[in-house]
């Protein structure tokens, strides 16, 4: 799946669009687990990496959160997931960074508009067209502060610090995230399911200062790579939960 920062106006929305398209090697109908979640194969968008489905409880854990070590190329980037905000979420997270699919894979994207500050991860093939080959459903926050900057009330404050989803529309969740260094003005649309510490902020501040490598069609660009390499070395949740 390819994940675009696309502008519109004074609003910047993550938008994902359709990738490669391939078959069931056996012509089977996708596959569906048969918990909450209801993880699906997407046959259409194989997995950039051999990777199951996540485990899918009758009852998936929501309550409690969950540490996961992320050591970068630039620096930590400790990540805090809360269940109670997105269990079917964490639970696929967990599960891709257990059977290493984010490890070696680099950040695609970086962002630098007014009302959109995000660095985009989860790809392994860092085209920004790769997922786990599945998808599963939205689990949309409704706590989130209107926008400051935005007169209608429509987008909401995805604040500094916050780990969201990035997706191709409604219930296409997949393995590609983003984290937030810097206020950002979103329709809620958007599955938030953790936080960034105090040490995976300073990472992103050094990544974001690096900036957005120029192409020939726009010197000085403002959504892009990122002039620092920003390789998710391994991923792993920081104890058993």
């Amino acid at each position: 799946m390819s994940r675009a920062l696309i502008s519109a106006l004074a609003a910047v929305a993550l938008v994902v669009s359709a990738g490669s398209v391939a078959t069931a090697a056996d012509g089977a109908p996708p596959r569906t687990t048969h918990g909450p979640c209801q993880y699906a194969q997407t046959p259409d968008e194989p997995p950039a990496r051999p990777v199951a489905l996540p485990p899918d409880p009758r009852r998936t854990p929501g309550r409690g959160t969950v540490d996961v070590a992320v050591a970068t190329s630039q620096g930590p980037l400790p990540l805090h997931l809360d269940r109670a905000k997105a269990p079917c979420t964490v639970q696929s997270f967990l599960h891709l960074a257990r059977h290493g699919f984010y490890d070696r894979t680099v950040c695609h994207r970086l962002t630098a508009y007014p009302t959109l500050k995000v660095l985009q991860c989860g790809d392994p093939t860092g085209t920004g067209e790769g997922g786990p080959g599945y998808k599963y459903k939205d689990e949309l926050p409704v706590d989130l502060p209107p926008a400051p900057t935005d007169p209608t009330g429509a987008r909401r404050l995805y604040g500094r610090g916050l780990l969201a989803m990035a997706n191709a529309g409604p219930n296409t969740n997949g393995s590609q995230f983003f984290v937030v260094y810097g206020d950002s003005a979103l329709r809620p649309n958007y599955t938030v399911f953790g936080t960034v510490d105090a040490d995976g902020l300073t990472t992103l501040d050094k990544v974001a200062a690096g900036g957005i490598e120029p192409t020939t069609e726009n010197p000085a660009p403002i959504d892009g790579t990122p002039v620092l390499r920003t390789e998710l070395l391994r991923v792993r949740p920081s104890c058993r939960d």
